[in-house]
């Protein structure tokens, strides 16, 4: 039921603006205003994992992202996300990574962090207010340069939704996440896309690196080489994800895919490179970059 999902969402938001306290369910159920077993019970039928199991990743997750981006001592990093000592974080890490934590922040790698929970989504089926301005609707240009993309081209799917069907979305999601500080500046992470082939599109998820980036591949992803191109940018600004998600997408994607590039003096360049998504509601829009060259 929706009202379940909805309270869920207000835990996981809940946990990650108190991630730092110590007994997560107890203080929970004061604020959420439930009891600490149906917190427990409500929140394992929505998402399929325990409440406890999910606090504890992303704390390890949270703690994890300031030894890699941060000069902060390992030891006030435990303390301050609830670890009883430097070497209980450490034991958390090595169990979870395979390295401890004074390894990775000299030499970051791919590792699967717990990722962000979200279990809310628009529901398109409902009648939506519709306020977004196709004038807003725009294309402009840009040049990105020669680089390396870490990620999972999947065949079966053209589409976000059914790139998930063969994908475990926490999994991939969390790989990508910890590449935060090795991604690509203008490719960050999480920019997924579409690579076409003889007029097909096969959709890709993952990450940007630098040219000379020679780090581990997990296990599913792998790397290829892109040269350096203009692209056509097709965006919309900054927008409400639960209401407008939908006509936003929409009216980007109706442009992009039906656009005559001759019209600005170029023409695709898909060959070569491949077309980007970059999906950031309420930081930067909703963009398709498609690659092009002079005519």
């Amino acid at each position: 039921m929706k009202e379940w999902t909805e309270a869920v969402q207000n835990m996981i938001e809940w946990i990650e603006n108190n991630i730092e306290q110590n007994r997560i369910l107890e203080n929970l159920s004061k604020a959420i205003g439930y009891s600490p077993w149906y917190c427990s019970v409500l929140f394992h039928n929505v998402t399929g994992m325990t409440l406890k199991s999910y606090a504890s990743g992303r704390r390890l997750a949270r703690a994890t992202e300031e030894i890699r981006d941060t000069d902060e001592r390992i030891l006030d990093i435990a303390i301050k996300y609830g670890y009883s000592s430097q070497e209980a974080l450490s034991k958390s890490f090595k169990e979870q990574f395979g390295c401890t934590p004074a390894a990775y922040r000299k030499a970051p790698i791919p590792i699967p962090l717990r990722i962000h929970k979200v279990v809310l989504f628009p529901d398109y089926e409902e009648e939506r207010m519709i306020t977004m301005e196709k004038s807003r609707v725009a294309v402009s240009v840009e040049h990105i340069p020669a680089h390396k993309y870490l990620g999972i081209w999947e065949k079966n799917a053209d589409n976000y939704g059914d790139f998930w069907k063969y994908h475990n979305c926490d999994e991939v999601c969390g790989f990508v996440t910890s590449m935060d500080k090795m991604a690509h500046p203008i490719v960050t992470a999480h920019t997924a896309g579409w690579k076409q082939t003889d007029g097909k599109k096969i959709y890709f998820y993952g990450t940007g690196v630098e040219n000379d980036y020679d780090g581990p591949v997990p296990e599913g992803f792998e790397i290829r080489e892109f040269p350096e191109s203009d692209y056509l940018v097709f965006s919309y600004p900054a927008f409400d994800y639960m209401t407008e998600n939908a006509d936003v997408m929409g009216a980007v994607e109706a442009l992009a895919w039906n656009f005559d590039p001759a019209s600005m003096g170029y023409e695709w360049n898909e060959n070569a490179c491949q077309d980007y998504q970059r999906h950031y509601p309420e930081k930067l829009g909703y963009q398709i970059l498609r690659p092009v060259k002079k005519a």
